[in-house]
């Protein structure tokens, strides 16, 4: 699990209404989310476009897909494509932030797998609308002191201005990145 539907499973409860249920997989990995879904059709989205049913050549220059139900026409799940290497994520917003699948990967006590949480606000920081700034705020609260420095490191490296430093420590130096 990726994005809001993360965060909610890292606290523990529903905190708000979702849109969507977002997954992450490796970009590899995509063939076989798609080939458990026959059926149905893959949308690649990106820069506020939509192609239908997409070719190869749209996936690999795009990273978020939605899956439609081509009956009714309703997106049933949005699958980020996420860049890798090997067992290793590697950061579409600076390439030079790359992690062990093994670190980043959460799980519920029944096994549900979901993205660590440093890494959704990550994301939301991008564009920071209302629902990621009530995010940041019901999160960060239940983070531990070394997720709130990964997250303020991350930060400070792909958003150096961003408002949410502010609201984190200080982390000089303790991002680690092979």
């Amino acid at each position: 699990m990726a994005a809001g539907w993360a965060l909610d499973l890292f606290r523990g409860a529903r905190t708000r209404e979702h849109g969507d249920i977002e997954i992450a997989v490796p970009a590899a990995g995509f063939a076989e989310v798609r080939d458990r879904f026959a059926g149905y059709v893959f949308d690649a989205v990106g820069s506020g476009r939509v192609w239908e049913n997409a070719t190869p050549d749209v996936l690999a220059a795009t990273h978020q897909t939605w899956l439609r139900d081509p009956a009714t026409g309703n997106y049933l799940l949005d699958v980020f494509r996420e860049p890798h290497d090997g067992t290793t994520w590697i950061c579409r917003h600076d390439e030079t932030i790359r992690l062990p699948y093994g670190e980043i990967i959460h799980r519920t006590p029944d096994g549900i797998p979901y993205l660590a949480p440093e890494l959704v606000l990550l994301f939301k920081a991008k564009h920071a609308r209302p629902k990621d700034q009530v995010d940041f705020g019901a999160t960060v609260p239940h983070m531990t002191s070394a997720q709130r420095a990964t997250l303020a490191g991350l930060l400070a490296r792909v958003y150096p201005r961003h408002r949410w430093l502010g609201d984190l420590p200080s982390t000089a130096g303790t991002l680690r990145s092979p």
